[in-house]
């Protein structure tokens, strides 16, 4: 298994540093074309709710992001120095009373693009794994 890992203040610039991270390992475990866009989309928005919610902008707390890539799998943690949430406790996108708010749909969007979304650490580790043909 292969791992790479970074650490980012937690500034909301930074992002550009994940983007940065997930081209370089798209280029080096040959990511597909068909599952960039949703890891793009997926593990910048962990790492924006990491930023925003969990370490509430507070630069001097850093997010971590891991990439393990395994024969059939790529997962990603991401994890923050915040003081957590209960992930089961978050309202609904989708329902009719919540279709005008703004925000909220993070974990949502995650739990649709990836293959599976886990929580751990009080949540303030998530997991995104991405099923994949040839690593």
């Amino acid at each position: 298994m292969n791992q790479v890992k970074i650490q980012i203040p937690s500034i909301i610039e930074n992002i550009r540093i994940v983007e940065s991270f997930i081209d370089n390992s798209r280029e080096k475990f040959q990511i597909e074309d068909d599952i960039y866009g949703n890891i793009m989309v997926a593990v910048t928005e962990s790492v924006n709710n990491a930023i925003r919610h969990g370490n509430k902008f507070d630069k001097d707390k850093n997010v971590y992001l891991s990439l393990f890539v395994e024969p059939k799998q790529l997962k990603f943690e991401i994890e923050d120095e915040g003081s957590g949430f209960d992930p089961n406790a978050l309202s609904d996108p989708t329902a009719p009373e919540n279709l005008e708010n703004p925000g909220g749909r993070g974990i949502f969007l995650m739990r649709n693009l990836c293959d599976d979304v886990s929580f751990s650490n009080d949540g303030r580790t998530v997991s995104l794994t991405f099923n994949i043909e040839n690593a």
